[in-house]
């Protein structure tokens, strides 16, 4: 970029001055006169020549352009500048830097065991932060640790403070359950799988259930007769069946980030807005910023930015990619109601049609489930039970 200098000059007849300019061969980018003023717009050697011209006239130094300008404001500002990048600096490191660490359980003894860990293997108080990476390693290093006493751990940083969550172990109760109960289906549904702990299994694969058939027995029988009451236990995966319907703009606009990014530093100073260390700005961008300074009495606030560039993708959701869109976002849907180890089959897409500028997609999905539910049987009397069933029989 070229420096440039707009100069203004006064003096007797300054229109005589433009003979001197021309005599000295300089060039001129622009070039303003009246009967006392000439202001004109020169390069470096230019500006040079002109100082050395002997003249009585008055040459004053109006206005700068191209990197010189932005020399000139960093070397009368240098000060200003060096004090803000110290205090980023050292704001930065105090970020760093953990002030405080919550753990979240209701138990002091498990809070302080959870405190005296950390210590152990490197976050403590007025300590630096420790990598995404080593906070893993040290989570795993907890666990390992107090197997028996904690099931989880998770730590947020949060600004300057680590926020610890916590979840205790819970040891099974020795004593004995005397609740009896069915295992019975929490669902329509084809079985798929039985895992029995205790009762009798009174359903096969690929059987058809409906919502409240009992699965596994509490009733234990031998010779068509009840003989006991047990509490029955274990898990059943049943064929659940789901219709799912997504509706998509046949057109949507997406703001998308890049990989650019950049940092700066802004000053609002009255309704302007300064820019520094950004020479070639993006067109379209998303700004977070963080204010480092700000005064109630003058009207300036200094922001350190993070800048990511944006771009707007245009999808068009037809043909096969609608599709694809449509069973993808209906999948993400389905799985947020089913539980950890259920499973999707299979989907299918049912139908699809296009209403205005929107188009609708039925989808049909098959899921593995865990259809188990419970019926409490302490109040059954198995002898009116059987009374009951021999009566029917005669």
């Amino acid at each position: 970029m070229m420096n440039k200098y707009k100069l203004k000059i006064t003096g007797k007849n300054p229109k005589r001055f433009i003979e001197y300019l021309i005599e000295a061969k300089i060039s001129l980018y622009s070039l303003e006169s009246n009967s006392k003023i000439l202001v004109v717009i020169v390069d470096e050697e230019g500006y040079k020549n002109i100082l050395q011209l002997k003249t009585s006239y008055k040459i004053e130094l109006i206005e700068e352009y191209g990197i010189v300008k932005y020399q000139h404001i960093l070397k009368k500002y240098s000060i200003f500048f060096i004090c803000i990048i110290l205090g980023i600096l050292f704001i930065k490191l105090l970020s760093c830097i953990v002030f405080d660490i919550d753990i979240e359980h209701s138990k002091s003894e498990i809070r302080q065991l959870v405190l005296n860990d950390l210590k152990e293997f490197g976050i403590e108080k007025y300590h630096f932060k420790v990598s995404y990476q080593q906070k893993e390693k040290i989570i795993k290093k907890i666990l390992k640790k107090e197997t028996e006493k904690i099931e989880w751990l998770e730590i947020d940083s949060v600004g300057t403070k680590y926020i610890v969550k916590v979840e205790e172990r819970i040891k099974n109760n020795p004593k004995s359950d005397n609740k009896t109960q069915h295992i019975i289906a929490k669902k329509d549904a084809m079985i798929l799988e039985i895992q029995a702990d205790s009762g009798e299994i009174k359903v096969k694969k690929n059987d058809y259930v409906k919502k409240g058939d009992v699965l596994i027995s509490g009733f234990i029988t031998k010779d068509d007769e009840i003989k006991k009451k047990v509490k029955a236990t274990g898990i059943v995966y049943g064929e659940v069946w789901y219709q799912v319907e997504i509706s998509l703009p046949k057109i949507y606009k997406e703001i998308t980030y890049t990989k650019n990014t950049k940092k700066r530093i802004e000053i609002d100073f009255l309704s302007n807005n300064f820019l520094l260390f950004d020479l070639n700005p993006y067109k379209t961008y998303n700004s977070k910023k963080k204010t480092l300074l700000k005064n109630n009495l003058l009207p300036i606030k200094i922001s350190y930015s993070t800048i990511r560039e944006t771009k707007e993708v245009q999808k068009r959701y037809t043909g096969k990619f609608g599709e694809k869109e449509a069973l993808k976002i209906a999948e993400q849907k389905l799985k947020s109601k089913l539980g950890v180890k259920d499973s999707i089959i299979s989907k299918n897409i049912l139908k699809k049609t296009e209403k205005d500028s929107k188009i609708i997609i039925d989808i049909f999905f098959k899921v593995k489930e865990n259809i188990t539910d419970t019926e409490n049987i302490d109040q059954i009397d198995i002898e009116k039970q059987m009374g009951d069933k021999n009566g029917a029989n005669d």
